[in-house]
């Protein structure tokens, strides 16, 4: 570790969200990274270059550069495979004795994620009228004293969003003189909780105009920076396939994914094992006629290693939402609120709804085997490709879905490069070239090369190449299947030297398409859901009572779009 970090505190002057490498014409396509040249030859081709706008019908670009991301940041030297990108660790789903569920204090989750290797984290205590009344000042000061006392550590706050109508969602903004003034009033007019926002029409109104009103703040130079992701989407059946569409589309840039893997990863660990025997991620729910969207299936509501079945699913609802070309990132993260085996306990004589907050934790004497959790980093982590070390940057990456998550610390690093005609980009990226044009994949993983948390070195014996066809808008904003999505080719591997896997994509048709990764240790697979990974290389169903987390490790990217230039 040992890097600094710009706070980027009451900037005099501000730099619009659509201010991009890509979109800046004073940067010369020879000095563009290749990733972002294929933003810029992408937006060429679709005629919006220089025309006012950094969107499209298909894949946006929306990314950030603020002040903060215009100062020089010394680079780490660890994990950059990627052309000059690094790796930044992190972990956007941490929770405070600011949260009236969890109990620690913000330095004890800085200073433990700092320990077990994350390089970025927001503070999302659950949004409550207690919370907006008064957690969401009291939090702040904590949250500067972190920053201070851990340079090494990026510290966003933010706020877990009760999505009216729907599940929850983290909500963050770029660190600055009013971050406390936009959550608080976000927090009071737009969380479902707060203003007792119902599931109908009217609540997922309320959400988009939470999310218009984000995308405001960021345009008015108030925050520099703001995203949205979706938390545990699957949980409840309650994040209908419209919903999820209406976010993506309502703020350009501001709702970018959500979680492809749920935190509280130890809750299936089982009673014999000392664990909580409860279901891995809390997914042990069943459907409510009031308000679970009636389309998903019963298997829905549970894990498949330890992901979220729409996630998961090969052919599903993740990719059916790219099959219409548009981004939806994936990350994974802790969900933090008290932790596996920890014996600290919420401070004596607490009083939350009077004073905003727990008393600080104390040593309760005795290991807590019902907890579900893990601290920040242990085990789930959103590696975010960046080129600075930076807010700006790391939200950046994130918008742009340059991103890979992981458990168990089962890869050190993955590069993943699409080329064609000479162009090349990674993930996230788009490469808009003629029709007929021959696409080449190529990506480079660097195993385990050393014990993780839980003391073993992980193994990774599978890697799947899945592909999709881009079949444009959907006419029904609730559906939930890319039937044309498969597992293309599944690679046996093993070892823990460098890995190089090459595949020739075929030509670019009149759609296009788009492709995404994942891997395993194989310990456990199974034929999806819905049969596009027949062969048996897909995640199984994780058993409610019996799913010891370290036994089943997966990774994911985020896609790559390949598309035909008009």
């Amino acid at each position: 570790m040992g890097h600094s970090h710009d706070h980027g505190h009451g900037h005099g002057h501000h730099h619009h969200a659509d201010v991009t490498p890509a979109t800046d014409l004073s940067i010369s396509d020879s000095d563009l990274h290749p990733a972002d040249l294929g933003r810029r030859n992408f937006l060429r081709a679709a005629g919006v270059l220089g025309a006012g706008a950094a969107t499209t019908a298909l894949v946006t670009n929306a990314g950030v550069a603020t002040a903060a991301a215009d100062e020089d940041r010394r680079e780490k030297s660890k994990n950059r495979p990627n052309k000059g990108y690094q790796w930044l660790a992190g972990d956007h789903h941490i929770h405070t004795q600011y949260s009236s569920d969890a109990m620690y204090r913000v330095d004890d989750q800085v200073k433990n994620a700092s320990a077990l290797g994350l390089d970025w984290m927001v503070i999302t205590d659950h949004g409550s009228a207690t919370h907006a009344k008064l957690g969401v000042d009291l939090v702040n000061p904590d949250i500067r004293r972190a920053r201070a006392d851990h340079p090494e550590m990026l510290v966003f706050q933010g706020l877990e969003w009760n999505i009216p109508a729907a599940e929850h969602g983290t909500v963050f903004v770029h660190p600055g003189s009013n971050e406390v003034d936009v959550l608080k009033q976000f927090e009071n007019t737009y969380d479902g909780t707060v203003t007792g926002a119902g599931h109908n029409a009217a609540g997922e109104a309320l959400a988009v105009s939470g999310l218009q009103f984000l995308k405001s703040q960021v345009n008015a130079g108030t925050v520099d920076d703001a995203l949205m992701f979706a938390n545990h989407p699957a949980r409840q059946g309650i994040d209908s396939p419209h919903e999820v569409r209406a976010w993506r589309d309502a703020a350009d840039g501001v709702a970018m994914g959500w979680e492809g893997a749920p935190g509280h990863q130890a809750a299936g660990i089982s009673k014999a094992q000392n664990g909580p025997g409860s279901a891995r991620g809390y997914y042990g729910n069943a459907p409510r006629a009031d308000r679970s969207f009636p389309g998903y299936p019963l298997e829905a509501y549970r894990t498949w290693g330890g992901f979220d079945f729409y996630t998961s699913t090969v052919g599903g609802l993740w990719d059916s939402l790219l099959a219409e070309g548009k981004p939806w990132w994936i990350t994974a993260n802790s969900d933090s609120h008290s932790v596996y085996l920890d014996p600290a306990v919420r401070g004596a004589n607490s009083n939350f709804n009077l004073n905003g907050k727990y008393n600080d934790p104390e040593y309760g004497g005795t290991p807590n085997q019902n907890a579900g959790d893990f601290w920040p980093g242990y085990y789930s982590r959103t590696n975010v490709g960046t080129r600075k070390d930076s807010y700006a940057a790391v939200m950046a990456g994130l918008r742009d879905g340059n991103v890979w998550v992981d458990h168990g610390h089962l890869i050190d690093s993955i590069d993943v490069q699409v080329r064609a005609k000479g162009d090349n980009v990674g993930l996230g990226g788009v490469i808009v070239a003629k029709r007929g044009t021959q696409v080449e994949l190529v990506v480079t993983i660097v195993p385990a090369q050393h014990a993780n948390w839980a003391q073993f070195q992980p193994q990774l014996k599978k890697v799947d190449l899945i592909k999709g066809r881009i079949t444009g808008p959907v006419a029904d904003k609730d559906t939930l299947r890319a039937p044309e999505t498969k597992v293309v080719k599944t690679w046996e591997v093993s070892g823990t030297g460098e890995i190089t896997l090459t595949f020739d994509l075929g030509r670019i048709d009149e759609t296009g398409f788009y492709i995404r990764l994942r891997g395993s240790d194989g310990n456990r697979t199974a034929v999806g859901y819905y049969g596009a990974d027949a062969d048996a290389t897909g995640p199984a169903i994780d058993v409610v009572g019996d799913a010891d987390p370290w036994r089943d490790l997966w990774f994911y990217t985020n896609p790559v779009f390949v598309l035909p230039k008009k």
